[in-house]
C-alpha cells in the first residue's frame, strides 16, 4: 500500500538534459505518474547539441560515446535505437581499451609552416602518455606527492630532458610538443589549466572499454528517441526556475487538498508543489546561483563542496574548406609553436593570443563508415573541428564570427604555410555565456576530492523523522563519482536519483526485481 502511495508521489524534474529524461524515464518505468520536467530553454538535451555547418552534421555539445561498451547505458541505448554504425557496434570495437585516449593518427604542424617528423614527435608523446597514466595511479595509493596534475607532469619532463646534450632547438620543439599535449588535456578535462586539476583524485574517473564512437546522424538523435518515451506535455519549456523552496519553507505548496514539502518557484510566476524535485542542472549553474536558488540555503557543507569543485569551458570551432590539406588518413592535427620555450598549458595575455591555447583539430570523419545505416548516408565536406579550453576560449565566445574566422584562416595560413588556404565558414560553440549552463562540464579541481562529489550528490534533507526525506535530489555528470564530465555519467546520475525514490517507496521483499538497471 506504501508504494502505491508513493506512486502518487508529486515529482518535479528540472531540466531535460540526457539526466533528467533519464530521470523521467525510470519514474515511468517504474508507476510514477505526477512527473513534471521543467525545461528552462526552448529544446531538450542540454549539453547534448547537433547543428549544421552548411549541408554537414557537427556536435556543438557532447561528441563522443566515451567507452562504447555493455557497461555503458548511452551505447546500449544508441544499439536499442539503431543510431550507430555496424562497426561501432562489433564486439571488436567494444573490447578496445584506449584508457580515455583514442589512438588517433596525427600529423603535427608548427608555427614556421612545416610538418614535423614523427622521429621528434611520437617519442615525447608516448613519454607525455605515461606520465599521464602514472598521475592515475595516485588516487589507488591514496597519496598526492604534489597538488596539481600539470605541475607533476611538467616536473617529470624537465627531468626527462634535462640531460642538456641534445641540440637545444631539439629542446624546444620537445618542451612544445609537451605544451600542446597539455592544452589537449586541458580540453579532455575541461580546465583552464592542468595545474588546477588535483593531481591525487585524478585516477578516480573511471574509463570503460570501447573504442569512443560518434552518433553518425547527430548525438540529438538519442535524445529525440528518448523523449519519444515520454507522455505529450510532460515537459515544461521556457520554464526557468526562480527558486525551489523545501523543507515546506514557503507554506504555501497545496494542491487537491494537500500540503507539499517542496514549492518550486518559476521565473514566469507559475508555482509546482512536489515531494521530490531532482535537480539536474550543471554545476556552473549551481555554482552561479545556489545561494538563491534554494529556500532555506543549501547546507554549508554542500554549498562549499559546489565551490571547491571545478567547472570549466570546452569549445569547438569547426571550419569547413574546399579542399583537404591534411592526409586521408589524418585524423588528428596538433599544432605546435616555436616560441614556446617554457612548459605552460596558458598564454600570457588572453585578449592577444588565445588562438594559441587552441591545441589543434580533430577531423570529422567521411562518410564511408556510415553506409547502411538506417538514418541515411551522412555527407560531410572537408570540416575540421578546432577544440579549445579555458579562459582563452571563453574569451573567444565574446569575438564576433568574422573575428574567429579571421584568426583561425591565420592560423591555418600560418601553420601549413599556405597563404592561399581561406576556410568557407566556421561555426562554434558558447557554452560560457549559455546563461543555463555556465560552462562544459566538472572536473575535480585541486583541494577537492571525490567526498566533495558525494557530498553534491547527497539528497536533502539528510535522512531523519524531523522532516519528509528525499525532498531534493541532485542528479546530473557533476554527481556521478566514476564518470563526471560525461554524457553517460549525467544519464546513470539521473536513473540513479529516480532510483532512490523507487527504493524509497518500495516494500523491502520487494525491492530486488524493482531496482532493475536501466
Amino acid at each position: 500500500m506504501a508504494f502505491l502511495q508513493g506512486l502518487d508521489s508529486h515529482i518535479v524534474v528540472v531540466g531535460c538534459g540526457i539526466s533528467g529524461i533519464g530521470a523521467a524515464q525510470k519514474l515511468l518505468q517504474h508507476g510514477f505518474h505526477n512527473v513534471r520536467v521543467l525545461e528552462a530553454t526552448g529544446r531538450s538535451g542540454g549539453r547534448v547539441k547537433t547543428g549544421h555547418l552548411g549541408s554537414n552534421i557537427v556536435e556543438i555539445g557532447a561528441n563522443w560515446i566515451h567507452g562504447p561498451s555493455q557497461e555503458n547505458p548511452v551505447f546500449r541505448l544508441a544499439c536499442q535505437y539503431g543510431l550507430l554504425d555496424k562497426e561501432s557496434m562489433t564486439e571488436e570495437n567494444q573490447a578496445i581499451d584506449v584508457a580515455g585516449h583514442p589512438p588517433f593518427t596525427a600529423t603535427w604542424l608548427s608555427s614556421s609552416g612545416r610538418q614535423l617528423e614523427p622521429e621528434l614527435t611520437e617519442p615525447v608523446s608516448m613519454l607525455y602518455m605515461t606520465l599521464l597514466e602514472q598521475s592515475q595511479v595516485f588516487y589507488r595509493q591514496g597519496r598526492e606527492p604534489m597538488p596539481s596534475v600539470g605541475e607533476f607532469i611538467k616536473r617529470e619532463i624537465r627531468l626527462a630532458l634535462s640531460d642538456g646534450r641534445g641540440n637545444p632547438v631539439t629542446a624546444v620543439l620537445k618542451r612544445g610538443v609537451v605544451n600542446t599535449l597539455l592544452k589537449a588535456e586541458c580540453c579532455v578535462s575541461g580546465t583552464h589549466t592542468m595545474d588546477d586539476v588535483a593531481l591525487g583524485a585524478f585516477g578516480m574517473y573511471k574509463t570503460l572499454p570501447g573504442l569512443d564512437c560518434t552518433f553518425p546522424g547527430g548525438y540529438e538523435g538519442l535524445i529525440h528517441q528518448m523523449m519519444q518515451t515520454l507522455p505529450k506535455g510532460m515537459v515544461s519549456y521556457n520554464k526557468p526556475i526562480r527558486c525551489i523552496h523545501w523543507n515546506n519553507s514557503d507554506g504555501s505548496a497545496h494542491h487537491s487538498g494537500r500540503t507539499f514539502p517542496v514549492l518550486v518557484e518559476c521565473e514566469d510566476g507559475d508555482t509546482f508543489p512536489a515531494d521530490h524535485v531532482i535537480i539536474t542542472v550543471s554545476l556552473g549553474y549551481l555554482k552561479k546561483h545556489h545561494e538563491t536558488l534554494f529556500r532555506p540555503r543549501l547546507p554549508a557543507q554542500k554549498a562549499e563542496s559546489i565551490q571547491r569543485m571545478g567547472f570549466g569551458t570546452n569549445n569547438k570551432i569547426f571550419v569547413e574548406l574546399e579542399q583537404p590539406f591534411w592526409e586521408p588518413d589524418c585524423e588528428i592535427i596538433f599544432l605546435l609553436w616555436e616560441d614556446e620555450s617554457t612548459l605552460a598549458d596558458m598564454v600570457t595575455d588572453v585578449k592577444t593570443l588565445w588562438v594559441k591555447k587552441l591545441f589543434g583539430f580533430t577531423v570529422l570523419r567521411p562518410a564511408e563508415r556510415v553506409e547502411g545505416l538506417s538514418l541515411g548516408l551522412v555527407m560531410y565536406g572537408h570540416i575540421l573541428c578546432g577544440w579549445i579550453a579555458g579562459r582563452e576560449s571563453e574569451h573567444m565566445e565574446t569575438l564576433s564570427e568574422a573575428e574567429v574566422k579571421l584568426t583561425i584562416t591565420q592560423l591555418i595560413q600560418k601553420f601549413t604555410g599556405n597563404p592561399t588556404i581561406t576556410p568557407k565558414r566556421i561555426v562554434r560553440s558558447q557554452w560560457f555565456h549559455d546563461p543555463y549552463t555556465c560552462g562544459s562540464y566538472t572536473y575535480v579541481a585541486r583541494g577537492c576530492s571525490g567526498h566533495d562529489i558525494d557530498t553534491l550528490a547527497q539528497p536533502l534533507p539528510s535522512e531523519g523523522p524531523q522532516a519528509k526525506s528525499l525532498q531534493v535530489l541532485f542528479a546530473g555528470e557533476a554527481t556521478n563519482k566514476s564518470f563526471y564530465s560525461t554524457v553517460h555519467g549525467a544519464l546513470e546520475a539521473g536513473c540513479r536519483e529516480a532510483q532512490r525514490l523507487v527504493t524509497h517507496y518500495t516494500p523491502p521483499a520487494y525491492q530486488g526485481p524493482l531496482g532493475s538497471k536501466l
